[in-house]
């Protein structure tokens, strides 16, 4: 059965989409992008800030569901620069 996943804890869906769906014990995350949602604002600083408060809001969205980072395992990662693009 398939069960639609939000929270207040990551940005709301903008579009006809959902944050999360959860079929069975796998949950599939949609992407997210580096907004605050207690202010609804992008946060401040680079690419660094951005790609933390992304991350953050996966968390988030996992947490709603009883998961954790530890449970990902796939990623997709688009960048608009390639040199935001290290290996450190």
């Amino acid at each position: 059965m398939k069960e639609v996943i939000n929270t207040k804890s990551a940005p709301a869906a903008i579009g006809p989409y959902s944050q999360a769906i959860k079929v069975g014990n796998l949950g599939y995350t949609s992407g997210q992008i580096p907004i605050d949602p207690t202010t609804g604002n992008f946060v401040d600083g680079g690419i660094k800030e951005q790609t933390r408060q992304s991350l953050l809001n996966v968390q988030a969205i996992l947490k709603e569901v009883g998961l954790s980072m530890s449970n990902v395992i796939k990623t997709t990662v688009f960048l608009a620069d390639m040199n935001d693009f290290t290996c450190r």
